[in-house]
């Protein structure tokens, strides 16, 4: 077997033709979406008012394994994909660790992430459905950028709104969005009902992606020419990003690899899900015994401290309810500097794999995901994101119980994003201004809709 070269990259050919639905493999499904006013399983029709039809039979298909790949859709990833699989020689150096580090690199496009996977599909379906606008909500600002390019791509009109503290830490994000024809509002805002309304409770809120998503389905729900789309939590948006997945299984099988841990960021779940979905299959099956660890911020620890009930999607409450990992739909979270991990709940995925044992957790304070980051960029030379660097933070404390122990693991991680717009929070940690605040049990007593 010849040396493991540091990029493995496959060839435009050896793209995915199919998105994996790990839900087909999963022997307990997760739970159906509920209908806010009824409570009751929602249906297609009701779901099709807000999403393109497309998306809802992806949304609710749990029994089809493989769902293909449109042939555009296939020809546009070309442009960026196949995205390569990184040996980090260096890092391990650093680490005088036996284990070998992997990582799949998804920010090697405009919008710095994997985002831009499921954008594509989305604004593809929407356009083929005749729509002629899209709304949605933003963190950091890499699915409001993914979705403006996608949108660019496809002459679809974009409204965006944008947490308000991302807003304000991330000014050349809401620029990237503009740039592609995107319109960008920092919320909650004084543009939509349910923005006047929690502004009306709290006029100094930092905002959240729950508040975020209620302004954009509002919007979208009063023109019939219009949907909402969402960048994670969602299914269909976990299928689309199978294949980070998916590449990344074909790229180490090349050399003879296959990962004994697997490591992901945990926000909505999109990335990770995507990531983990052919592993976890394998886990499933009994073939394989990876570890699979999600790893989200200490300051919305929705796994690790959250509960797993019925909950609504976003703050104002118009959304559909998931049975998810929640801290309430009325969680504002700590203006941290992982704007893309600042969501109140988790994918129904991977709450649901979680839920049944076939995932780890941890949290971490942002200033040891950015002491990890740190050391990823001056070893590996990629600034990551600080969401992706929560992954990188695990990464390196799995790889120093190798040192301890002497086992020669493989780890994989997802480095979902590149963070040269988020030098406002390296700035804040080279200062020593950072600040890591962590929620009393106190603030994670909120009112949860709970069993229904």
């Amino acid at each position: 077997m010849s040396k493991v070269p540091y990029k493995i990259y496959l060839t435009e050919d050896e793209i995915p033709e199919n998105y994996y639905n790990i839900r087909a493999d999963m022997l307990n499904k997760p739970d159906p979406l509920l209908n806010p006013a009824t409570k009751q399983a929602i249906t297609k029709e009701e779901l099709e008012a807000v999403f393109c039809s497309e998306l809802v039979d992806q949304e609710l298909d749990n029994t089809n394994r493989y769902i293909p790949i449109p042939e555009e859709i296939r020809e546009i990833y070309k442009m960026y994909r196949p995205s390569p699989v990184v040996r980090a020689y260096n890092l391990e150096k650093k680490l005088n660790t036996p284990a070998k580090i992997y990582y799949k690199f998804e920010g090697n496009n405009t919008s710095g992430s994997h985002k831009l996977n499921s954008a594509i599909a989305q604004i593809y379906y929407a356009k083929k459905q005749g729509l002629k606008k899209v709304t949605t909500e933003t963190g950091a600002g890499q699915w409001g950028t993914a979705l403006a390019i996608a949108c660019s791509l496809f002459d679809m009109d974009l409204e965006v709104f944008m947490v308000k503290s991302s807003y304000e830490q991330k000014p050349f994000r809401k620029n990237i969005i503009k740039v592609f024809g995107g319109e960008v509002i920092p919320s909650p805002s004084d543009t939509t009902e349910v923005g006047r309304k929690i502004l009306a409770e709290n006029p100094n809120t930092s905002g959240s992606l729950g508040c975020a998503i209620s302004e954009a389905v509002e919007v979208a729900s009063m023109d019939p020419n219009s949907r909402y789309v969402l960048g994670s939590v969602l299914n269909q948006v976990v299928l689309h990003q199978s294949i980070i997945g998916l590449e990344s299984k074909i790229a180490l099988e090349k050399y003879g690899e296959y990962p004994d841990i697997v490591i992901g960021c945990a926000g909505g779940g999109s990335n990770l899900g995507g990531l983990i979905a052919p592993f976890i299959s394998d886990n499933i099956k009994g073939t394989r015994d990876s570890k699979i660890i999600a790893v989200e911020p200490a300051s919305c620890p929705s796994l690790t401290r959250g509960k797993f009930v019925y909950d609504y999607c976003d703050t104002g409450k118009i959304t559909p309810l998931a049975k998810m990992y929640t801290l309430g739909s009325g969680f504002i979270p700590a203006a941290n500097h992982s704007g893309g991990l600042r969501y109140h709940g988790m994918s129904p995925i991977i709450s649901k794999l979680y839920h049944d044992g076939y995932m780890d957790a941890v949290s971490y304070a942002q200033s040891k995901v950015f002491e990890a980051a740190i050391m990823f960029a001056k070893t590996e030379t990629i600034l990551p994101a600080p969401e992706s660097a929560h992954a990188i933070r695990a990464a390196i404390d799995e790889a120093l119980k190798c040192k301890e122990t002497g086992e020669e693991k493989t780890i994989l991680f997802g480095l979902t994003g590149t963070g040269y717009f988020d030098m406002l929070a390296y700035e804040s940690y080279l200062e020593g201004t950072m600040e890591d605040y962590i929620p009393s049990d106190e603030d994670l007593k909120l009112d949860l809709v709970g069993e229904l």
